[in-house]
């Protein structure tokens, strides 16, 4: 039997690793310039947070979730980093240390959903966080944030996508309106969104089945039913983006697939990207309840998160680093050895990049493999050299040698090699 992945979990191989290690680390630079800390939270959880938090009538709770029961305890594979990070937050008790918390948070997330571009059961997401602060400004710099770190990939083809949910009576309203808009349509509903109708309505707006979004047609949004508070919370989003200058759309119908959302909701969308179906890049808003709900004081929050798979795709090919290039050494005899690795640990202890080929093989196989793997500096510990106390230094791109005394050989290598590309 040929063992394979698991369907919708990839391998990542060093090829393509390159491009992942630049988003991670232009969104660890974007997020710390807004002042986010790394926080780490573990893969598992207990499998009553997802439920209670992101709603048992979801798609995520109800059909994609990686749940299972060991020693008594019923456990799920976090489906995303949001609950996680809450829970983590009131656990250690940070509201009683900061009146502020900014976290963010890279890492793999799991759902059983099916396999589509960019989009997979194993993926993995950044995403950040915000506790203690109510405010509409610190909704629109999260925006700000996202725009941003997109636009440091390369990415500026991008549609920003606002609504808001409102909040406490406001949900009960448009709930209220959409059962009277939806009921009549029962039957034409899909099986799913006739089940969920008396539970949550709402989720019918985020269905993606055609039935749903046919019987969707000409329901009320939750704009027309805003409280005068939520609707200046909101006004008030919009104008920190006009001031920020951030170009966006407010979208009525924009309610994403988790229940512990109030308020402001944002999605940002490629506009020309090849991303099959769904163009959302990133998506987020409020969740002001969150932290309440697990047993916290009342703690306003904000978060989004961003797929990296996606993120690869609508980046351009051409996006990754350099593959970085080292200093090959090639012992060519037994007694080369020892003075090649000391050469090599002082070398790396300098900073370089180094490789040592120590096979027994000739020296022909071992100058195809320096240039398979881009060096420009070739060493070679050949038994005459080490007799005169030299290296033999080989220059494969200017096809020139000449040779170097052993005793302070680091620094004169390392010094040829901040000078070559392998530098950059």
């Amino acid at each position: 039997m040929k063992l394979r992945a698991v369907r919708g979990m990839n391998d990542i191989l060093p090829d393509e690793i390159r491009r992942w290690h630049r988003v991670e680390s232009a969104f660890r630079r974007v997020a710390e310039l807004y002042g986010y800390e790394e926080v780490r939270t573990p893969l598992i959880e207990d499998t009553s947070l997802f439920v209670r938090q992101i709603g048992e009538t979801t798609d995520v709770v109800e059909k994609e979730m990686y749940s299972f029961e060991r020693h008594g305890d019923r456990l799920t594979v976090r489906p995303e980093g949001t609950a996680g990070a809450a829970r983590a937050f009131v656990e250690h008790g940070t509201f009683a240390k900061e009146p502020i918390t900014r976290w963010y948070y890279l890492g793999p997330m799991f759902r059983g959903e099916r396999p589509a571009k960019g989009r997979y059961r194993q993926f993995f997401q950044c995403g950040c966080e915000l506790y203690g602060d109510p405010g509409p400004v610190s909704d629109a710099e999260m925006i700000d944030l996202q725009v941003r770190f997109l636009r440091e990939l390369g990415i500026r083809d991008v549609a920003v996508h606002v609504n808001s949910l409102g909040s406490g009576d406001t949900r009960a309203r448009y709930r209220e309106a959409l059962l009277t808009h939806f009921s009549p349509r029962r039957d034409a509903l899909s099986e799913d969104s006739q089940r969920r109708l008396e539970k949550n309505p709402l989720r019918i707006l985020d269905s993606k089945d055609p039935r749903d979004h046919a019987a969707a047609e000409g329901a009320p949004t939750i704009l027309d039913v805003l409280s005068e508070e939520d609707r200046a919370h909101f006004d008030g989003v919009k104008r920190a983006l006009d001031a920020l200058g951030i170009t966006y759309v407010v979208d009525p119908k924009l309610v994403r697939g988790l229940d512990y959302y109030t308020r402001t909701l944002f999605e940002l969308k490629a506009t020309s990207a090849d991303l099959g179906a769904q163009s959302t890049l990133s998506g987020g808003g409020r969740y002001d309840d969150m932290v309440e709900g697990l047993g916290g004081p009342k703690v306003p929050a904000i978060g989004f998160a961003m797929g990296i798979e996606r993120l690869l795709v609508a980046m351009a090919e051409g996006e990754a680093p350099a593959k970085p290039k080292p200093i090959f050494i090639a012992v060519l005899t037994d007694a080369g050895l020892a003075p090649s690795l000391r050469l090599a640990s002082a070398l790396r202890a300098r900073g370089a990049l180094v490789e040592v080929d120590s096979r027994d093989a000739r020296l022909k196989a071992k100058l195809r493999r320096a240039d398979a793997v881009g060096a420009r500096i070739c060493v070679l510990a050949g038994e005459s050299e080490l007799e005169r106390n030299v290296f033999a230094v080989k220059d494969l791109a200017a096809h020139a040698q000449d040779e170097i005394p052993v005793p302070g050989a680091d620094q004169v290598l390392f010094d040829r090699w901040q000078s070559t590309e392998g530098a950059a």
